[in-house]
């Protein structure tokens, strides 16, 4: 039987410190030591900028993957599956595209962990080799009238591998950036994270709709399809390259540095706090992301498929889509700097409140039909879902520390996905053909909404604050001296 746990120490009473100051100052200095300056990290803006430029265009090639696939999902369907009924094909091919989701909390579960341990840089190459390749395979996969039974088999295999490495990128990715961003401007390095997801789409809609435009429909269903995937190849070469080139981030290097521990315990304590230590930020983690992904893919992938049930055009459609990213592309790094500012939760509540309250009008808009309508309604929703794009990549890496961070959040962020996210355009277009009403996806959209505006009122500011775990972080040695000087005042 175990010695029963030593009670812990009362607090001191007021008299007793009132007597002995000088005692109990030295105390709690033992206890909080000083910061030093060299306890400090200083990161240069040209390091953050390549490790911005390395982690974003690897997020741009994860979401162009992404998005090629949502934009040529009725085109995927016919290919794919048996001939019959059009809705039958495309919820296939939409049921495929949501398939890739549910793998991702176990790519989460297996590399997020393992970037806690190796190093987040060696995780974010790996992923994005997966990725790219995948995809390429894709739009090499002969069609159901060639090979029958395997097409489909051989196409959710690709897109569960696509998936299940998507499980290892966003968190990693948002982490990588987090731990190299001065904490006085975290909210508008990690922007450009999501403004890579941004150019993802809008690289695979603009091809997607060039190609639409300058083939038939016979040469675009017969092999016009296939170019966007083969397109993945050299540019996940690009971000690869860019990648190696990185140094690990400074926070897990200094947390490297100061382990002691054997390799197995530290693998033991990363698995076990992943999971169990971090629930209650899990579980916050969980409902923001569920709101964010939620009116992401509504916008981003299920529009399109949407707008063309409707009877708008398929290219109208996507140049909507493609002129609102580009003003979200415009204003995202601003809402990000605006978050350093004033605070990330009033920048996330207000994406909340728009999407609760603006949404129906919106989706109302949308089904009166006509370009100005159309584009304006997506237009009120993209300017909702800009507050979440502009500071959720640096809100999130924030819930956790930094020795569980990628592992952490990966888990959190990828079976809030998959549960939320990826179902979306499945579960919208599934409401719409048992209800008969073309506003579900309004309404599901509020829901999303209310979420986030719980979510976001239960979580703490973490603007201009180092990040839980590390020491904090300065853009210049000048920074660095004022705050060990702030000390002594």
């Amino acid at each position: 039987m175990s010695a029963p746990e030593a009670p812990e120490a009362p607090a001191p009473a007021p008299e007793a410190i009132a007597r002995h100051r000088a005692l109990f100052r030295a105390i709690h200095r033992r206890k909080n030591p000083r910061l030093r300056q060299s306890d400090i990290t200083v990161t240069e803006e040209a390091q953050v900028k390549r490790a911005v430029k390395a982690t974003a265009l690897g997020n741009a090639m994860e979401w162009y993957d992404f998005g090629v696939y949502a934009y040529l999902a009725v085109i995927i369907g016919k290919e794919f599956f048996p001939s019959g009924n059009d809705t039958a094909q495309t919820l296939s091919s939409l049921a495929t595209f949501a398939a890739a989701f549910l793998v991702r909390p176990i790519g989460g579960m297996f590399f997020g962990p393992l970037g806690d341990r190796v190093g987040r840089k060696k995780i974010l190459a790996l992923t994005m080799i997966m990725m790219s390749t995948a995809t390429l395979a894709i739009g090499l996969i002969p069609s159901y009238a060639t090979i029958g039974f395997w097409a489909p088999v051989l196409l959710v295999l690709c897109r569960m591998v696509q998936g299940f490495s998507t499980g290892g990128e966003y968190g990693g990715a948002a982490t990588f950036i987090a731990e190299y961003a001065p904490d006085k401007r975290r909210g508008f390095w990690g922007s450009f994270l999501e403004f890579g997801t941004l150019i993802g789409y809008t690289v695979a809609a603009v091809l997607v709709t060039s190609l639409t435009l300058w083939l038939s429909d016979d040469a675009m269903q017969s092999w016009g399809w296939r170019i966007p995937f083969l397109v993945a190849a050299p540019l996940g070469l690009i971000g690869l390259y860019l990648r190696m080139k990185l140094d690990e981030s400074p926070a897990f290097q200094k947390m490297a540095e100061a382990e002691s521990g054997p390799a197995a315990e530290r693998q033991k304590k990363s698995f076990k706090d992943s999971f169990f230590g971090q629930w209650r930020a899990m579980l916050l983690c969980i409902a923001l992301v569920a709101a964010f992904n939620i009116t992401d893919y509504m916008l981003l992938s299920y529009m399109p498929t949407y707008l063309t049930q409707l009877g708008f055009g398929e290219t109208g459609g996507l140049m909507s889509i493609v002129l609102v990213m580009l003003i979200l592309m415009a204003l995202i790094n601003s809402v990000g700097r605006l978050s350093d500012r004033i605070g990330r939760k009033p920048v996330l509540m207000a994406g909340s409140v728009g999407f609760f309250v603006l949404a129906l009008p919106a989706f109302l808009l949308i089904k009166q039909g006509g370009t100005v309508a159309v584009f304006t309604g997506l237009l009120i929703l993209g300017l909702a879902l800009v507050c979440y794009l502009g500071a959720m990549s640096s809100s999130l890496p924030a819930l956790f520390p930094t020795d569980v961070r990628y592992g952490s959040l990966s888990i959190g962020f990828n079976v809030s996905v998959s549960l939320f996210g990826g179902t979306t355009p499945l579960v919208v277009a599934g409401l719409i053909g048992v209800t008969g009403n073309d506003l579900m996806p309004a309404f599901y959209t509020m829901l999303a909404g209310l979420i986030g505006i719980i979510a976001v009122a239960a979580m703490k500011e973490t603007a201009r604050k180092p990040l839980e775990g590390s020491p904090p972080s300065v853009a210049t040695d000048e920074e660095a001296r004022e705050l060990v000087a702030a000390q002594r005042l």
